[in-house]
């Protein structure tokens, strides 16, 4: 891989993996769009890692109240509402790892398809628009429940279809919910730690025995640059979600379809 396609990819990977656009649908574009060749499962895998650091970075203070949360709740206080959030976000993963489970039996190279890539940009951003506008900002994290956190996770499992985005869909299901802009991105991010600390785990096993330094060299150096990106989105985002609205991402998705459809149905 040359380095310009190392960078173009670990900036793309890092920042819309956690702006409501869809990483999956960009990643699948970039090859389509520029002409190179796919960059193979190692650098995907070193590009997710990569945002899956800059999370635990930006995060961390979250993440180790949860983690001792967790262990008042099992241990000593079955009331600790750390630990209770620590409990929904488990619960929020389960239904993305089951679907996630049935996506790789039905299709094990992924779903590929632009078309579909334009119609989830423009549909998952209409809907993004009417949670954001109508929702109410009620509630916090900690005033989820099991079932709006199970309502969430739901929503992360249509993350694995291409051009939905995980961040966009959580936050849209936690807007609904009553959540405000900030926390629900709170809550979308931290829920991003299992989901993609698991999925990069499996992959990665599947790259156990496979030895080529070049590729490893591209692939820590893409985790690298991703990380600096996803670090700098998701503090720009959580910044502008403090006095801002979700509109310009909704703008950026609903111009992305439709000149997608464009380029699909014009052939």
């Amino acid at each position: 891989m040359s380095l310009l396609h190392i960078l173009v990819l670990a900036v793309v990977q890092g920042i819309t993996e956690f702006l409501p656009i869809s990483s999956s649908g960009h990643l699948v574009l970039l090859p389509a769009l520029t002409g190179w060749p796919d960059q193979g499962l190692m650098v995907d895998v070193a590009a997710h890692f990569g945002s899956l650091l800059a999370t635990l970075v930006y995060f961390w203070r979250d993440i180790a109240r949860l983690v001792v949360g967790f262990v008042r709740l099992v241990a000593v206080d079955r009331g600790d509402r750390d630990g209770r959030l620590a409990l929904y976000i488990g619960i929020a993963t389960v239904p993305a790892v089951a679907f996630g489970l049935v996506i790789k039996e039905i299709a094990p190279g992924g779903i590929r398809s632009v078309e579909l890539i334009a119609w989830n940009a423009i549909g998952f951003g209409i809907l993004l628009y009417l949670a954001d506008r109508f929702g109410a900002t009620l509630r916090a994290m900690r005033d989820l429940g099991l079932g709006g956190a199970f309502f969430i996770g739901c929503a992360q499992a249509l993350a694995l279809i291409p051009g939905t985005s995980r961040s966009g869909i959580t936050m849209t299901a936690a807007r609904f919910l009553g959540l405000g802009r900030f926390e629900a991105a709170r809550f979308s991010f931290l829920l991003s730690v299992p989901a993609v600390a698991g999925a990069s785990l499996l992959e990665g096993l599947e790259l156990m025995e496979f030895d080529d330094m070049a590729l490893a060299g591209d692939a820590a150096l893409s985790a690298a640059l991703t990380f600096v990106a996803a670090l700098a989105a998701i503090a720009w985002l959580m910044r502008w979600l403090r006095s801002s609205s979700f509109t310009p991402f909704v703008i950026y998705r609903l111009i992305l379809g439709t000149g997608l459809l464009v380029w699909v149905y014009a052939g």
